[in-house]
C-alpha cells in the first residue's frame, strides 16, 4: 500500500513540475540559437545599433495572405523584436487595399516600409545587412544637406516637369536629406553645412566665378555629384580636369538594348556592373537616356573607380542619331569622326584622402546622364535604387555600419578549375557517350538475335 501511494505522490509531483513549467512558459521566453555560426540571431553591430534607438520602430510588410511569405517576414522581424519590443510589424494585403501601396509608392510584392521618428524608407530585400542599415540611415542625428546648383537652368530638385527631380529628392527626404537650392552666383560661396553638392546639367554656360568656387569646394574637401549630359553647357572644363574626367564628344549608343526591347540606341540599358561599394550585390536593370561617355585623364589626384559600363557594341555618336521607325535609321561607328569603341565608361565613383582633417576620405561621383534620376524615368528597373546607393556612398553611410548576412558554411561548394572542368568532361561528353554506347550495344544485340516468332 505504501508503495502504490508512493507512486501516487510521484506522478502528482510530476504533474505539478509541468504544469509549472508550462505556467512560467506563458510568463516567460528564453531563446537559444543552436545554429552553426548563430545564423539565426542578430550580430552585435545590429543589436548595438537597435539599443541605441530611442524610439518605436513600425514595420509594414506589404505581402499577401496566400502563400508563406508573412510567416518568414515575421520570422525575421521577431530576431528584431527580440532585442527591441517596440519594433511593431503590420501586414496590408495588396488586393485589399491597393491605395496604401501606391500612397508609400510600393509596387512589388513583399515590399516593406520602415518608419522612424518622422522619416521612413522602403526594403526590397530581406537580409540582416539591409534591414540594420536602413534602421541606421533612419536614426540619423540630423539631416543631411543635399545642395543643388542653380542659376544655370539645371534641373529641378523639387520641380514637377518631367526632366526634374522631384520624385527622386522626396525619397530622399523621406530618409533624412534636406534638399536646398544653391545659387552660387549669388551667395559666392558653398556653406559650411553642406554635406554634399549636386550638378544636375546646365543649361547655359557657368559663370568663371561659380565655376572657380566649385574647384575650390573640391580642394577644401567637399562631396560632389555631377550628373553630365551630351554637349554639357560650357563653363565646367575646369571642373572636370580638377576631377581627373573628360567628357566623350557626341551620344552613347550602344546596341546590346535590342536584346531587352529597346529600339532607341541611345537609350543605354545596362544589367551588369564593375565592382565598387555602390554597385556590390547590385543586380537590377537601370535606364539611361542618351547619356555621354566619360574618360579618365593620364595625371590625376584622384582614384577613378568605373560603376557604369556600356557593352562592346556601344560607342560615342558625334551625328545625328536617328529616331527608332525611321528610314535608313541604321548608324555605324565611324572612327575618322573620333568616335570610339565600347565598352565605355559613362559613370566614376571618385575618391582621395580628404584634406579635412575630420575627415579620413573624400568622395566625387560624375554620371554622364541626369535623365535616370528624373521624373519621367525614375521608376524604370532600378533607377531608383541605384541613384539611392550613390548618394549613401559620397554620404558615408556604406561606412556607418558593417554587418554581413552569415549563412551556414556548408551551403556552397567550392571546387577549382581542374575539379570543374573534370565535372564538365563526365556529365557533358563521357555520361552522353557512355548512353550513346548502351543504346548501340542494345540495338546491335536485338538485331543478332533477330526478330522474335510472332507463333511463340
Amino acid at each position: 500500500m505504501s508503495e502504490r501511494l508512493g507512486n501516487l505522490v510521484h506522478a502528482a509531483l510530476l504533474l505539478l513540475v509541468a504544469a509549472a513549467i508550462a505556467f512560467l512558459s506563458t510568463r516567460y521566453a528564453v531563446v537559444a540559437d543552436w545554429s552553426r555560426e548563430r545564423s539565426a540571431s542578430l550580430g552585435e553591430a545590429s543589436v548595438a545599433m537597435l539599443q541605441s534607438l530611442d524610439a518605436p520602430v513600425e514595420v509594414i510588410s506589404y505581402a499577401r495572405r496566400q502563400g508563406g511569405l508573412r510567416k518568414v517576414v515575421a520570422d525575421f522581424v521577431d530576431r528584431y523584436r527580440r532585442v527591441k519590443p517596440d519594433l511593431s510589424l503590420r501586414f496590408v494585403d495588396p488586393d485589399e487595399d491597393p491605395g496604401a501601396m501606391r500612397a508609400a509608392g510600393v509596387n512589388v510584392d513583399g515590399e516593406m516600409e520602415i518608419r522612424y521618428k518622422d522619416r521612413r524608407e522602403r526594403l526590397k530585400v530581406l537580409g540582416e545587412a539591409e534591414f540594420s542599415s536602413t534602421l541606421l540611415r533612419l536614426s540619423r542625428a540630423r539631416e543631411r544637406i543635399v545642395a543643388f546648383l542653380e542659376g544655370e537652368g539645371e534641373r529641378q530638385p523639387l520641380g514637377k516637369a518631367n526632366a526634374d527631380l522631384g520624385q527622386f529628392v522626396g525619397a530622399l527626404a523621406e530618409r533624412g536629406l534636406r534638399a536646398v537650392p544653391l545659387p552660387l552666383a549669388n551667395v559666392g560661396k558653398v556653406p559650411e553645412n553642406t554635406d554634399l553638392v549636386v550638378i544636375a546639367d546646365p543649361q547655359v554656360a557657368v559663370p568663371d566665378a561659380v565655376a572657380a568656387e566649385l574647384v575650390d569646394y573640391l580642394d577644401r574637401g567637399g562631396a560632389l555629384l555631377w550628373l553630365a549630359e551630351p554637349d554639357e553647357a560650357a563653363g565646367l572644363d575646369g571642373l572636370a580636369a580638377a576631377l581627373g574626367l573628360r567628357l566623350l564628344p557626341g551620344t552613347l549608343v550602344d546596341g546590346s538594348g535590342q536584346a531587352l526591347g529597346l529600339g532607341d540606341p541611345s537609350f543605354v540599358a545596362l544589367t551588369a556592373y564593375p565592382p565598387h561599394a555602390i554597385t556590390r550585390d547590385f543586380a537590377l536593370t537601370t535606364l539611361f537616356p542618351q547619356p555621354v561617355a566619360l574618360a579618365r585623364l593620364s595625371q590625376s589626384r584622384w582614384d577613378a573607380q568605373p560603376i557604369l559600363r556600356s557593352s562592346e557594341k556601344s560607342w560615342n555618336e558625334t551625328g545625328t542619331i536617328p529616331k527608332a521607325g525611321e528610314a535608313g535609321d541604321t548608324i555605324r561607328q565611324d572612327a575618322d569622326a573620333g568616335e570610339i569603341p565600347g565598352p565605355l565608361d559613362l559613370g566614376f565613383a571618385l575618391t582621395r584622402v580628404s584634406p579635412r582633417p575630420d575627415r579620413r576620405e573624400q568622395r566625387a561621383v560624375v554620371i554622364g546622364d541626369g535623365d535616370f534620376l528624373s521624373n519621367s524615368f525614375l521608376g524604370n528597373g532600378g533607377n531608383r535604387e541605384f541613384g539611392q546607393r550613390v548618394f549613401d556612398w559620397l554620404l558615408g553611410d556604406d561606412a556607418q555600419i558593417a554587418i554581413a548576412d552569415r549563412v551556414a558554411a556548408d551551403r556552397t561548394l567550392d571546387f577549382t578549375q581542374a575539379q570543374l572542368s573534370a565535372l564538365g568532361l563526365v556529365f557533358l561528353i563521357g555520361l552522353p557517350l557512355l548512353l550513346a554506347g548502351c543504346g548501340t550495344w542494345i540495338a546491335w544485340r536485338r538485331r543478332r538475335g533477330g526478330a522474335p516468332d510472332a507463333r511463340r
